[in-house]
């Protein structure tokens, strides 16, 4: 449904345009630290794949290098990055995780 903004100071209303915000891929890295079963709690935890789609993902990082994860606003993006990369630390693995404009 079309959405109306009023324009300041003239009572008359003008149609606006919803624009869909860009969006970022979350990628994560592999390396030859941190565990597979580790990459898997991340994705479970902090982006709340299943159990199945967590490994599969998981798997796609090993054989490939890397893998998205995730496609969000950027600051819901940047969030779960920060999230991720801290949980790591915490656990003294280098896992890194990038954020990336969405192609597509």
């Amino acid at each position: 449904m079309p959405q109306y903004k009023e324009q300041e100071g003239t009572g008359s209303k003008t149609r606006v345009k919803d624009e869909e915000p860009d969006m970022y891929d979350v990628v994560m890295l592999n390396d030859d630290f941190t565990t597979m079963d580790f990459v898997v709690e991340v994705l479970r935890t902090v982006f709340f794949h299943n159990q199945p789609a967590a490994e599969r993902i998981m798997l796609a990082i090993h054989k490939k290098g890397q893998s998205v994860v995730g496609t969000y606003t950027l600051d819901i993006a940047e969030s779960k990055q920060h999230k991720a990369m801290q949980m790591a630390q915490a656990e003294g693995f280098p896992l890194r995780v990038k954020v990336q404009p969405h192609k597509g």
